[in-house]
């Protein structure tokens, strides 16, 4: 089967920024110290968006591992509010994106390689693949929409794209 070359690229809040926010303690953002000195805040990460009709929900996803090179057939979004991803378990992962609008073909895609201390936050109708940790089984703080009308959309790639094995950008995890 022919596969479409998927070649992950680091996560900047510059190259990330068409698909939603990056969510990480950076000099990049606005900071300042709370709490008698004690605490840097780091201020409004994330355009979180429950939508019409919706509440925001927090919860845990523990993700297992997935074996490089990885496959990518399918990719879903939430249209009607974001998805923000923040890794607990400090070990890197991948995001695949793709602009929001039409269901995307391979050639759309964008493979993102994130360090274990970088968050997401799919903006609504963004194309994403789900939850791609690597190495070792990990947790994700999420935050979301709940809501009564459906709010994900899948579709399978008619061209899978492929990530490979050895990839660039990706952060190996210290031992």
């Amino acid at each position: 089967m022919t596969m479409f070359p998927l070649t992950p690229e680091p996560l900047t809040r510059e190259a990330f920024a068409p698909f939603g926010d990056v969510i990480e303690a950076s000099d990049a953002v606005r900071h300042f110290t709370i709490n008698a000195g004690n605490t840097e805040r780091y201020h409004d990460l994330a355009g979180i968006d429950a939508g019409p009709d919706g509440r925001v929900v927090v919860s845990i996803f523990r993700g297992q591992p997935r074996t490089l090179p990885f496959k990518v057939k399918m990719m879903e979004r939430h249209p009607l509010g974001s998805q923000a991803f923040v890794p607990l378990s400090g070990r890197p992962y991948l995001v695949v994106v793709a602009p929001a609008g039409t269901a995307p073909g391979a050639q759309d895609l964008r493979v993102f390689a994130a360090r274990g201390d970088q968050g997401v936050n799919y903006a609504p109708g963004v194309w994403h693949h789900p939850l791609l940790a690597l190495d070792t089984v990990s947790d994700f703080l999420v935050v979301d929409r709940s809501g009564n009308a459906p709010n994900c959309d899948e579709v399978q790639l008619a061209l899978p794209g492929l990530i490979p094995a050895a990839c660039p950008g990706l952060v190996p995890t210290a031992p």
